[in-house]
């Protein structure tokens, strides 16, 4: 043996024999332990997917997605009614509805400086709108009152303009409550320079001297910044300020106070004894009567939480009470019908359109593919046709004085003063989705009986099997999941139409959806709109369960 031999490595027999002795993990080409390896590999392939796909499930995320979940969301949202009414809705916390008294005054005081902001927002009409879904009349009422807070604000703001006319004026008022910085900066500040209006900050101390009078002072001072775009030092404040003046100046001490216009804050002070003064609660009954209906009162304590189930309430015929859910009167049911007639006419529809479908779907499958290709161009046809156009050809072939109804009198079968009422009813609406929805029905049925061997019917019948045996043992069977398939694509597309029952279905021919479409549109109840969408897709979910428990979502197919 050389030197070179016997300074050689062990033989690769030896080195395996020596690897298999030690125990442990099998180990990669780099050295790291196999599965590892493998695991890293893994999890950048997926990553790499994961990039490819991340644009196209972004943009489901951001268009189908979120916009369903927040319009979802606006089933249980009810954020407006405390957002407007904050002071109202927390002195409402202590009030009794059930014992049929009115609120107390504090509840009509904080209804009044709660109105005035929202008057300034222009939000008291969207909260009325909101308010009025729930109980009519509401809508009006806030409109009203809108307009008639200045009868209150007028009784002391008069009064102090009559003691001081510097009560009226803008800068007064700024250097008693405004911040000494806050005010330099304000005075110095030129809007041609384009920088932004510094933010009012309130002095220290004035809240806790005159609390209601700083805060209703600060909400105008900020409101005038960023909505007016206008100084405080030059825009007289809202003459609720005065009103929260007097009530500040009533129970406050300002013998100590020295700061800008003690003065004629003092002399303010002295004189408020005398005013003449209104009760909030008589200021709304004179603004209008309806605030002394209880009604009022509990509908607004009702729907002041943030989150609600009243919407999901009103989708079924009930509504909120004191008591607690209750169903609506008799006359007022009007969605619990709706639904049974949209799942019950979906139905009728989805089982029109398998009866109609099978045999046509049959024939394609069965003819020479030169004919089959023609037949199915036919049936594709309606799709180059507008659903509005199609839906509008029916109106005008099943009215009364249509097509149809001028071939039967031609032809003697219906007498001319005794025409079909083919429209705007149950009828109509079944006859055009059943046209309107069919080739959906035969296009699965087609794809799946073109997988069916004829060689299996002829077998049957060589095994003594009747034309009627053969089909139903043997054939039908096999085209049940493509039966399957366009049944869940009828049903489907026909309990979420809305186009079709509103041109022909009349009054008892449309569905839930219409409704829907009603509510987003035209009443802008989109809560209600919202909880409605949402029975309607739990139910959609509900019987998509079932079917796959009876019958298998596994059997059915497309081809």
């Amino acid at each position: 043996m050389t030197d070179a031999t016997a300074g050689a490595g062990p033989a690769p027999k030896d080195a395996a024999a020596k690897a298999a002795e030690k125990p442990g993990p099998m180990l990669a080409a780099d050295g790291t332990p196999l599965k590892k390896s493998l695991n890293r590999a893994l999890r950048r392939q997926k990553m790499r997917a994961l990039m490819l796909i991340a644009p196209l499930l972004l943009f489901v995320l951001i268009t189908f997605v979120a916009p369903i979940a927040d319009m979802l969301f606006r089933s249980v949202e009810n954020q407006i009614v405390s957002d407007t009414l904050p002071r109202a809705t927390a002195e409402l916390d202590n009030w009794d509805a059930t014992t049929g008294d009115l609120p107390d005054e504090a509840v009509y005081e904080g209804l009044y400086y709660d109105l005035v902001v929202a008057e300034e927002y222009k939000l008291h009409t969207r909260l009325g709108s909101r308010l009025n879904y729930e109980e009519t009349g509401l809508s009006s009422l806030f409109r009203q009152t809108g307009r008639g807070l200045d009868d209150i604000s007028d009784v002391y703001f008069d009064q102090f303009d009559d003691l001081n006319e510097n009560w009226d004026e803008a800068m007064p008022w700024a250097e008693l409550m405004g911040d000494p910085e806050w005010l330099a900066e304000q005075q110095a500040w030129n809007a041609e320079s384009g920088d932004p209006m510094p933010r009012f900050q309130l002095r220290d101390g004035i809240s806790e001297l005159l609390p209601k009078t700083a805060q209703m002072y600060q909400t105008f001072a900020r409101f005038a910044q960023t909505e007016d775009e206008e100084s405080p030092t030059e825009e007289e404040p809202w003459e609720t300020v005065h009103t929260a003046l007097y009530q500040d100046l009533v129970n406050a001490d300002v013998s100590g106070y020295t700061g800008p216009q003690a003065e004629m804050l003092k002399e303010a002070k002295a004189a408020v004894g005398d005013f003449e003064t209104i009760g909030f609660k008589e200021g709304f009954l004179e603004i209008d009567e309806d605030w002394g209906d209880h009604e009022v009162w509990q509908t607004i304590k009702t729907y002041s939480p943030k989150y609600t189930n009243g919407y999901f309430l009103n989708a079924v015929d009930m509504q909120k009470t004191p008591e607690g859910p209750a169903l609506r009167d008799e006359d007022e049911r009007i969605y619990g019908i709706l639904f049974k007639r949209t799942i019950f006419m979906s139905l009728v529809i989805t089982c029109s359109c398998i009866l109609l479908g099978y045999p046509v779907a049959w024939l394609l499958a069965n003819l020479p593919a030169r004919k089959a290709n023609l037949l199915l161009i036919l049936v594709l046809l309606p799709f180059w046709t507008s659903l509005l156009v199609r839906t509008s050809a029916w109106k005008v072939m099943l009215q009364q004085q249509g097509v149809i109804n001028d071939v039967l009198v031609w032809l003697g079968l219906v007498a001319d003063e005794s025409r079909l009422v083919m429209i705007n009813n149950q009828f109509g609406t079944i006859v055009a989705m059943t046209h309107i929805l069919l080739p959906f029905m035969i296009l699965p049925l087609y794809s799946v009986m073109q997988t069916i061997p004829p060689s299996y019917l002829r077998a049957a019948k060589s095994l003594g099997a009747t034309n009627w045996t053969a089909f139903w043992r043997v054939y039908f069977p096999q085209s049940v999941p493509g039966i399957g398939a366009g049944s869940i694509l009828v049903f489907i597309l026909s309990i979420g139409y809305y186009i079709t029952p509103e041109i022909v279905g009349g009054t008892t021919g449309t569905f839930i959806s219409n409704r829907i479409a009603y509510h987003i549109s035209s009443s802008l109840n989109w809560g209600l709109a919202a909880a409605l969408g949402s029975i309607l897709l739990a139910v959609v979910m509900l019987l998509y369960y079932c079917y796959d428990k009876i019958v298998g979502i596994d059997n059915v197919k497309l081809g």
